[in-house]
């Protein structure tokens, strides 16, 4: 499957079209999905999917036009296509998930779990085509995890925020918080890339990525926790972080990140 053209043809045209299709359905639902969360008495979730989705949007009609260079690179048989194939998935994973969880909530249709799709099998397509290994799938998979969660952890933080306008210290610990969360998102994003180009940084910028989302996530998970009385969905993003930084730290993983074009040839 390393190096095949045709595929990548294929896939590019797949992933405009996810491109197209998130722009669309993102559009479709953007204003039924406002308007039922203020009925279901939800204000702030409101506001929260006001500001996500239009940035989701933003940038899932961005990943679709990089489909169309990936294309023009697969048809040309160029060696950079199948890498910038993978950074618009990659984008295009979190564009699809977010969007289905406020409709979902209120038993409204989630059209957008097709971009998701769709954006998971270019991922791995992409992948595949690049020759990545299988170890190095598996850590960038998980890494993948860390990088939705952890944008997640700063959606719901646009919520909290409007909720605790009367507990001084927690309104103050969520507005510290958010960009933090979406600071670390990002870099777990770049992480992805930077393995994938197989640079020795890749590293630093991974303990970065899971520290932010460690500094973000168990504040917010551990006080959430101890109001609510149940486990927190804030935490799932820190937890995972923890794992990765304590697998980006064991001896083997620079070697791995580094040399895995040399173990595949």
């Amino acid at each position: 499957m390393k190096n095949n053209y045709k595929l990548g043809t294929v896939l590019s045209v797949i992933g405009i079209i996810t491109g197209l299709l998130a722009f669309y359905l993102m559009a479709d639902i953007y204003n039924p999905t406002i308007e039922g969360k203020l009925l279901d008495g939800r204000p702030d979730e409101a506001v929260t999917v006001q500001i996500v989705f239009a940035l989701l949007g933003w940038l899932g009609v961005s990943a679709g036009a990089l489909w169309g260079a990936v294309l023009y690179g697969f048809v040309k048989k160029q060696d950079w296509a199948w890498f910038w194939g993978a950074v618009a998935a990659t984008v295009h994973i979190l564009v699809g998930f977010f969007p289905i969880i406020p409709p979902a909530s209120i038993g409204m249709p989630i059209p957008t779990i097709w971009v998701f799709f769709l954006a998971f099998i270019l991922w791995f397509g992409m992948l595949l085509i690049g020759g990545v290994t299988f170890k190095v799938i598996t850590l960038l998979f998980v890494t993948g995890l860390a990088y939705v969660l952890t944008f997640m952890d700063g959606v719901g933080v646009i919520a909290y925020f409007q909720l605790s306008l009367e507990d001084s210290f927690m309104n103050g610990l969520f507005a510290m918080s958010q960009q933090v969360t979406w600071w670390g998102a990002t870099a777990w994003a770049v992480f992805i890339f930077a393995v994938l180009k197989q640079k020795s940084w890749a590293i630093p910028l991974g303990i970065f990525a899971a520290l932010m989302s460690m500094f973000g996530g168990y504040p917010m998970g551990i006080s959430n926790m101890l109001q609510l009385g149940r486990f927190s969905m804030f935490l799932p993003a820190p937890v995972i972080s923890t794992v990765l930084l304590i697998v980006l730290l064991l001896p083997g993983t620079k070697p791995l990140i580094t040399n895995w074009g040399a173990m595949h040839s």
